[in-house]
């Protein structure tokens, strides 16, 4: 099994140790430093080197985009994986244009963390699922914005609809 050496970022204790518990269940993946703001998260990554680096978006002195930012300029073989609550596809736009790898939920940590440290380190780019709708549909929107006033050019009436009875 290759060994892997991963940087947590995150303002909360507790985010940071679960998960470190995750990823510490897959033999040989390692977390080698920690940090609670963005600041600190660039210098340790810088001096760390790690495979990967797991950054909040929200954190003070310095926010997860910018982050993501300055790691990937000064450690650009250091795969980005954002690990945040922030569900809106602009935000993951920010992040990806920022140099992020991978973009998961807060509340899918248990479910995509090993999945996406996985892929990015495979060179892949990895969006939680919830993620992947919410970006899919942003996506949607803005290629075919709702016409305001004017009825959909293929109303459908009474009759075409099967599932009612006549």
């Amino acid at each position: 099994m290759k060994k892997l050496r991963i940087m947590i970022a995150d303002d909360h204790e507790l985010v940071r140790r679960g998960a470190r518990g995750v990823l510490h269940s897959r033999p040989g993946w390692r977390v080698v430093g920690q940090a609670a703001n963005g600041r600190v998260a660039v210098e340790k990554t810088i001096k760390l080197k790690p495979d990967v680096a797991i950054l909040d978006i929200s954190m003070p002195e310095l926010d997860g985009v910018e982050a993501v930012r300055q790691i990937r300029q000064a450690v650009p073989d250091t795969k980005v994986l954002v690990l945040t609550m922030h569900e809106s596809d602009q935000m993951v736009q920010r992040a990806l244009d920022a140099g992020a790898h991978g973009y998961i939920l807060k509340s899918d940590l248990t479910d995509s963390l090993l999945k996406g440290v996985s892929a990015v380190v495979g060179g892949k780019r990895f969006l939680a699922p919830k993620i992947s709708e919410i970006v899919l549909d942003g996506f949607l929107n803005r290629k075919n914005p709702p016409q305001r006033g004017n009825r959909a050019k293929n109303p459908i009436n009474r009759s075409q609809r099967s599932w009612e009875s006549p």
